[in-house]
């Protein structure tokens, strides 16, 4: 009869730490296991002070109360080892391969799931680059346009399970849509042209147009591939050659490093509107140029205003620029092989 009281007190914490257990489990209203745990603490805490008063009143030994309380600390103990938060693993959708980890309670709401789906677009998301043909007509190879589908993403992380372990990153890769076999004899039908004149006596400009226009050279572009001046053309910088010339800043000429090359994005914008290619993005200077009619410019800024575009035909084409610095000409040509124009 001497630990009738601490049995009964005993079976009390086990039954209510079963059910706290449960609770938590079942990861009901969603509450915090820290809250759960700390409720776990208090609870036994109160019970064990009354297996104490109960346990004077009962005859208990000292000895006995004291091992009653070492097994409680023990168990909680082990409750807050088992209740540390997991990680959740980030996958990549068409590899499984590991992308990062994170706990479920650094996305609390629609907001921090933004932000966690955003950081992930910016570290993987990448943009095409078309396939080119070289110089001795071999096709060389572009780089696939890879994109997060942030949406799906967010939506994911709204509806992450109490066990859930992974979450699957929707990633879509397309590389580019030319084969040597779909390029051959691209050289043979003009679908659209473009010429502008230059001075060539300005050496600066000249060096800057004839630059950006072998850059984006033989560019292949298949059917839905996608076409970015500043990330062909690349950062105008000294190093790579490009010089100071005059550039149109807020409807000011002011001189700048790359000054010109927004002649070449012009010409080339006409070239390709004249082809009937589908036309992304495009921005007008903020003061009219003289080099191509009103409205008909394409300005562009490395790190800001971009002219994309994409080949919307179902058949590969090819960019060809001309440029003769004697005449002070700049042409830019759409070609496609004679078989597949026939056919469209």
């Amino acid at each position: 009869m001497r630990l009738f009281f601490m049995e009964k007190y005993f079976d009390k914490v086990v039954f209510l730490r079963f059910r706290i257990w449960e609770t938590l489990n079942a990861g009901v209203n969603k509450l915090k296991k820290g809250i759960l745990l700390s409720a776990l603490v208090g609870v036994v805490g109160c019970l064990g002070l009354l297996v104490s008063q109960g346990g004077e009143a009962s005859g208990t030994s000292e000895k006995e109360l004291q091992g009653l309380s070492k097994h409680f600390k023990k168990e909680t103990m082990l409750s807050e080892k088992e209740f540390v938060e997991p990680d959740l693993v980030f996958v990549d959708s068409r590899n499984g391969d590991e992308l990062q980890k994170l706990q479920a309670s650094s996305f609390r709401s629609k907001e921090d799931a933004r932000n966690v789906a955003e950081k992930l677009e910016a570290k993987y998301d990448q943009p095409m680059i078309p396939a080119r043909l070289a110089s001795d007509g071999k096709l060389k190879a572009g780089q696939a346009r890879v994109v997060v589908d942030q949406a799906a993403l967010i939506k994911e992380l709204e509806n992450v399970t109490a066990f859930q372990r992974v979450i699957e990153v929707p990633i879509s890769e397309t590389a580019p849509n030319a084969t040597a076999g779909a390029v051959a004899n691209i050289d043979q039908t003009m679908l659209g042209n473009f010429i502008t004149k230059f001075d060539p006596t300005v050496t600066g400009r000249t060096a800057n147009i004839a630059l950006s226009a072998q850059e984006i050279n033989q560019i292949i572009l298949g059917p839905g591939d996608r076409f970015y001046f500043n990330l062909i053309v690349g950062e105008r910088t000294p190093e790579r050659g490009y010089q100071k010339a005059k550039e149109i800043v807020n409807k000011e000429y002011v001189e700048g490093i790359g000054g010109g090359i927004c002649q070449t994005s012009s010409t080339l914008y006409n070239a390709i509107d004249q082809a009937g290619l589908g036309i992304i993005e495009l921005h007008h200077h903020s003061k009219q140029v003289g080099y191509v009619p009103k409205d008909r410019d394409a300005t562009v800024s490395y790190g800001g205003k971009d002219f994309k575009f994409l080949n919307n035909k179902d058949f590969p084409v090819m960019i060809k620029t001309i440029m003769n610095r004697e005449s002070g000409t700049l042409e830019i040509q759409v070609k496609a092989a004679a078989q597949n124009v026939a056919k469209s």
